[in-house]
């Protein structure tokens, strides 16, 4: 593995997209949410996937300077029209717009439509949190889940965040797909020399593999349990937005990077002293977390929903962000410069 230092790299980002002529305020979200993501440890969703953002912007899949609009449908709802920008751009835009609703009516909720993939969920819900709002966000994607007892794919891994804010510490962050792993994990995988476990994935006749590179299909997350929340994230993404849902959607990385894909997103901002005293709500659920915490581990500890993430956090923001050499040679391909980000 190779560390690489997150502080160093921001500027690399910077310069790519702004030789590749992303506008400022998306470049800002892709580095934002990239670098955040790898330091939480989810390396599926966090600077691996650098170059083929850049590879999408440059063939116009993305939309390099998006005009994006929001129309209010409500006191409480509105409707971001994406114009294909960058999933992380559209999905702040959307979460901070939810946020201002909630801020006025109690609860905020934003569809997003005619977007791209937005990375991580939790760079969003995690905006709602630290300003005390809860937060969600959902996306759906491509047909990688098989629907359960079938042998081919019909929902995308759609994911599905929840955040709080806590009392003493960052927010209570709880981000998952709806597959039991997500497709970039699968690539992580492969990029990494390592083989699956047994039920993650199934080749192009739907047989179990640990095969990364045979890999076709997804399983949903607790059979048909994340079968069916996976189905609501697209009733809740696609449909609500009027978009294409899984099926309709071209793929991340077989189809053509000059075809737009029209993804859709869903968030959400609770204003939670509506309900309850705020402070009463923090204090409770740092109770809460904390309480669970302590509870007696069968092996090494009792954790909550974040809780990997945050220990990941602190030790990559001092020791670096370790990526596999296919990774970095792939971030070198794009520009030497990331030899300079390596840690020392």
């Amino acid at each position: 593995m190779i560390q690489l230092d997150a502080a160093l790299l921001k500027p690399i980002f910077a310069h790519q997209l702004a030789l590749t002529g992303v506008d400022p305020e998306s470049s800002e979200h892709v580095i934002e949410s990239l670098l955040q993501t790898s330091l939480r440890g989810v390396d599926s969703h966090g600077i691996q996937l650098f170059p083929h953002y850049i590879r999408a912007a440059r063939a116009g899949r993305i939309n390099i300077v998006p005009h994006m609009t929001i129309k209010s449908s409500g006191a409480s709802t509105a409707v971001l029209d994406a114009d294909h920008a960058f999933g992380h751009r559209a999905g702040a835009d959307a979460i901070d717009h939810a946020i201002d609703l909630a801020s006025k009516s109690g609860i905020g909720v934003v569809s997003v439509r005619q977007s791209s993939h937005f990375g991580a969920a939790a760079y969003f819900a995690l905006r709602a949190a630290n300003r005390g709002f809860i937060g969600l966000a959902f996306t759906n994607a491509d047909s990688l889940v098989k629907a359960f007892n079938a042998r081919k794919a019909v929902f995308g891994t759609n994911p599905i965040c929840f955040t709080a804010p806590l009392q003493n510490e960052g927010p209570l962050c709880l981000d998952m797909a709806t597959s039991v792993i997500s497709w970039n994990k699968v690539r992580v995988r492969h990029a990494s020399g390592l083989q699956l476990m047994p039920d993650w994935a199934y080749d192009a006749e739907g047989v179990p593999t640990t095969d990364p590179a045979a890999a076709r299909s997804l399983s949903p997350s607790g059979g048909y349990k994340g079968y069916g929340l996976g189905m609501m994230v697209e009733i809740l993404c696609g449909l609500l937005a009027g978009g294409p849902i899984g099926t309709e959607i071209l793929t991340m990385y077989g189809a053509p990077l000059e075809a737009r894909r029209s993804i859709s997103h869903f968030l959400m901002a609770i204003d939670i002293g509506r309900f309850v005293d705020p402070e009463s709500f923090r204090s409770r659920l740092q109770s809460l977390v904390d309480q669970i915490r302590s509870m007696p581990a069968i092996a090494d500890s009792v954790m909550v929903p974040g809780d990997p993430e945050k220990r990941s956090f602190v030790e990559r923001s001092a020791a670096g962000i370790p990526v596999p050499q296919a990774v970095f040679d792939s971030l070198c391909e794009i520009s030497q410069n990331f030899r300079s980000a390596v840690h020392e």
